[in-house]
Order: structure tokens, then sequence, then C-alpha cells
């Protein structure tokens, strides 16, 4: 049986990507994830989470982006990619995600504990 850690690199690998605006976090905001995908992003204070929240920004937003880009969690990596999370740039993939592999991921999302990035 496959660990989450596991499972979180195996779905990973059937989004679909493509490249983003430069500049834009129009999708960026406070989001939850698994302990899992969290363990692997950089651990930061409480006052810079309440101070993200405050703005209604993800922690994780810098100057210049998603400072955890290659790093981010299956819900930032499903904006874009299905038309049920469509990009408000109108960017998106060659091949939408399979309906298949998006449903895998909510199931993932739905069946494991999230916390507040």
């Amino acid at each position: 049986m496959k660990n989450n850690i596991e499972i979180v690199d195996l779905l990973r690998e059937r989004i679909p990507s493509f490249k983003c605006k430069p500049g834009c976090h129009d999708c960026c905001g406070p989001v939850t994830t698994s302990s899992a995908e969290m363990a692997r992003l950089p651990v930061k204070t409480d006052a810079e989470h309440e101070a993200a929240l405050k703005e209604w920004n993800c922690v994780y937003l810098g100057p210049n982006g998603c400072e955890v880009y290659e790093e981010r969690p299956l819900i930032c990596r499903l904006f874009g990619t299905t038309p049920r999370m469509p990009c408000p740039e109108d960017r998106r993939p060659d091949e939408m995600i399979d309906t298949r592999t998006e449903a895998q991921i909510h199931h993932y999302i739905a069946n494991t504990r999230q916390v507040l990035v």
C-alpha cells in the first residue's frame, strides 16, 4: 500500500502543466493541504500566517509570485487545468486534466487531514 507522499507524487505527475502569466497570482489565496504536502514546505511563523490571512493571501505568496511553486500543493496545481477551476487569465495546458485524475485528487483531499497553508 502506498503512503501519502507516494500518492501525492503519483498525482502530481498526472497533472498537466502550463505557463502562468508572469507576476500573476490571481488564483493564490488561503488553501488547505495534506500534512504530507505541508511537510515539503518551509515552516512559516504564526505572525506570517496571520499577516497573509489578513490580506486573504497564501503565506507563500511573495513579491514575485509563489515562493514554493515547485512544491505547491495539489489544489494549487489543479487551477487552470480543469474547467471547474479555470485560470482567471485564460491560461491552460494543451490538454486539460483527465476527469479520473481530477476525481482522484479530490478524493485524496477529501480523505486526508487537511491543514491551512
